[in-house]
């Protein structure tokens, strides 16, 4: 990465094809921001989309998308993320597994570091526009997070979560 700049350099963006794993019939539009480096593993899955103006970014961990997903318009996707198969992705929403250090308040936020915790989104889930997936989540198969909630904490299988901080609703059994 360049120190200065929050994006890989230019020669690692016009390579990333040669590295990057995509499925069959997958397609990631020339829109998206792709901060993927070769240092970390990034697959996308067969006939999987990930829309225009989207960022997926696998600096600090790794993005695994699987097969007929699909990442709605201007989504973020910070690593390490492994999002399932039959996923669909609303517009707008936040998957990020890192978060800023603070706890020490004799120094800079940014003088912390970072820490990450990995997310794992299952199969067939729906997840609404502008919802927030925070670090260390787990979501369940055959869920759906509702539009604009926050998941803080691991949503079990065949749920309905909705609100801020995110609370099941229904259950789908």
């Amino acid at each position: 990465m360049n120190q200065r700049d929050a994006r890989p350099r230019w020669y690692i963006r016009i390579l990333a094809p040669l590295y990057q794993h995509r499925g069959r019939s997958s397609k990631i539009y020339s829109s998206v921001r792709m901060d993927t480096p070769p240092y970390r593993k990034f697959s996308l899955g067969k006939n999987s989309v990930i829309e225009s103006f989207c960022c997926i970014n696998n600096a600090v961990g790794d993005v695994s998308i699987g097969n007929h997903t699909r990442i709605g318009l201007h989504c973020t996707v910070i690593g390490p993320v492994a999002i399932g198969n039959h996923v669909n992705l609303a517009q707008g929403i936040t998957v990020t597994a890192l978060n800023h250090n603070f706890a020490d308040t004799n120094l800079r936020i940014d003088a912390q570091g970072i820490s990450t915790q990995p997310i794992i989104i299952g199969d067939d889930v729906w997840i609404g526009a502008n919802a927030v997936i925070l670090p260390g989540v787990s979501i369940g198969c055959h869920s759906v997070v509702a539009a604009g909630a926050v998941v803080s904490k691991d949503v079990p299988d065949h749920c309905v979560v909705a609100g801020v901080p995110a609370r099941i609703i229904k259950r789908l059994d």
